[in-house]
Formats: C-alpha cells, structure tokens, sequence
C-alpha cells in the first residue's frame, strides 16, 4: 500500500513540476520580452508561443520524414547506397502491384460508397422524427477501434465448408436461410476485397453523414422552399439546389476519405494480413520493415505513400483557402 501511495505521489509531483515547468518558462520569455522595443515585441511575441511547437513539429515529423527519404536509397541494413533500387522495386514487384491494384480499388469503391450513403443519410434523416438517435446509432461504428472492427466482422465473415454449421453471421443466413453455397468471405479473390471495403464503410460512412448533415443544415430553409413553390419535386431539388450548395463539403469530405484509404492498414492488417491478393501499400510496408527486415524497400514505400497524399493535402489547403478569401 505505501508503495503504491509513493507512485501515486511520484506521478502527480511529476505532472505538477512539468505543467508549472512550462508555465514558468513562457511567464520567463513574457518577462523578457516586455524589455524590447513596442514593435519588436509585435514581432517576437508570436514566434516565443509557436516556437516550441514548430521545434516539437520538426524533431517528430520533419526530421523522421527527411530520414525516411535518406534510409530509401540504403540498402535492407541502411548501409550502403543502392541508388534507386528499392523504388525499382516498389514500382516492378508482383507483390506491390497488387497493393496499387487493391488501394485503387478501395480509392474508388470506398471514396464512392462513404460519400454518397453519407449524403442520402444526411438529406433522408433530416426528416426523421428521431434524428439524434438514428444519426447516433449510424455514427456509433466511429466509436469502435479499427482493430474492434475487423475482428467483430472477421466473425461475421467467419466460414466453413458445405455441411457443417456455420458460425459466421453472414454465412449462416447465405447458407441456412437462402439455401446457397457458403462463401469464403476473406479468401476467395473475387469478393474478399470488397469484404474489406465494406467494413471500411460501415465504420466511415457515419462520419461522412455527420459532415455532411451539418452542411446540409446550413443550406437555407427559404430557398428550398422557394424551389418548391415554383414546382420543383423532391428529386430536382437535390439535384438542382442541395447537391450544388454542399459542393465544397462533399469535396473536403471526399478528400479527406481518401487520404484515409491510401493509408489504409488495420482492417486489412486484422482480417487477412494481405493474404489471399488483399495486400494494400501500407500493409506491405509494414511487412518490409518488421517481417522482411528490408528497411531501405520500407522507407521507399513510406514516401510513395506520402507523395500519394501531399496532392490531396494541398487541394483541401487550397480549398479551405478559397473559402475563407469568400467569408
């Protein structure tokens, strides 16, 4: 007990002489600064407050990414230079390949999905009686880890063969009620990437529905109903008037759905591990660096996954740019 007492005390003294740590260095700079000049202090004030960050900023992410990029043209042990070797590799290999293949595919199918059940979720349920709670309960896989996820439908996808009970959800009902074939979910090669991006789906679809409902609130009642008064139905209305006026909101979501699918990795990693042609670029990273203990072929598909994602970044930048010139 008394050991216990001594940590507890231990823990809160390190959190008190840290937090007062911090406060008393930057009351220390304040104190400094009050010496210079009226405009210098303008000046300087701003760079003493955002200084550390930009200094905790480059230690963890510029630097790691500058030696993400030197450790790409080294060989597996980061000792000798191999030029462009590993990014022939990354471009050529039947194994990555496939990973352009299946993150393309969840780059379209699952983008497409998110976005548009997101959309028809927020217009249908902005006309139920129980909003707060249907939007809830959509919105309620957000609060599942991806890990959670993948196992919790690993179990639904779960298979055996013809003739013996079906354990997993989905196959029981193909199998039990409907009478088919059960289906090997997670390895036949004609459905098992669709399996996974439907996962996908139902874990981002109520984020993309919440966005998306918000927007859609925002559209001003006096204006739709004015369309109805000049006899447009419910169908040229969403065409006609909603869809333009969230324009900018589906595209930051879309955007954003798609910076999430490059980098896809936990349900695949869970559920197949990339088995059975499910391999995605961030899985056969992974693979590269702790498996394979190939560091320089890991480094370089690390920064093809980041330039994948700059594009989208500066186009969201851009975007969120334009919007405020207009405000």
């Amino acid at each position: 007990m008394g050991a216990f007492i001594s940590q507890v005390f231990r823990t809160l003294l390190a959190i008190v002489i840290g937090v007062g740590g911090i406060v008393a260095f930057f009351l220390g700079l304040e104190f400094l600064i009050r010496f210079l000049p009226d405009r210098t202090q303008e000046r300087v004030r701003p760079w003493v407050y955002v200084g550390p960050l930009l200094l905790i900023l480059t230690f963890f992410l510029v630097y790691p990414t500058l030696n993400t990029l030197y450790l790409s043209f080294r060989d597996r042990n980061s000792e000798v230079f191999v030029g462009l070797d590993n990014w022939v590799y990354a471009f050529t290999s039947h194994a990555m390949l496939i990973s352009f293949r299946n993150n393309a595919l969840w780059l379209v199918v699952f983008t497409a999905l998110t976005v548009s059940l997101g959309l028809v979720l927020a217009v249908l349920l902005d006309r139920v009686r129980y909003e707060a709670v249907a939007k809830s309960i959509i919105f309620l896989p957000m609060a599942i880890s991806f890990v959670g996820a993948g196992v919790i439908w690993k179990f639904v996808y779960a298979f055996r063969p013809a003739g013996q009970p079906q354990i997993g959800v989905l196959n029981a009902v193909v199998n039990t009620l409907l009478g088919f074939q059960p289906i090997g979910w997670l390895i036949e090669r004609a459905v098992n990437n669709f399996a996974l991006i439907a996962v996908g789906v139902w874990i981002w679809t109520g984020f993309c529905m919440v966005i998306l409902s918000a927007a859609y609130k925002g559209i001003p009642r006096e204006l739709l109903e004015a369309a109805r008064v000049d006899g447009a139905n419910e169908w040229q209305l969403f065409w006609g008037v909603t869809l333009p006026m969230m324009k900018s909101t589906i595209a930051v979501v879309a955007t954003t759905m798609v910076i999430n699918v490059l980098k896809i990795f936990d349900i695949v990693y869970v559920m197949t591990n990339g088995n059975f042609g499910t391999e995605v670029i961030a899985n056969r990273m992974y693979k590269e660096m702790f498996h394979f203990r190939e560091f320089g072929r890991a480094s370089a598909i690390a920064v093809i996954l980041l330039l994948a994602i700059i594009p989208i970044m500066v186009v969201n930048i851009r975007r969120f740019q334009e919007q405020e010139a207009i405000r």
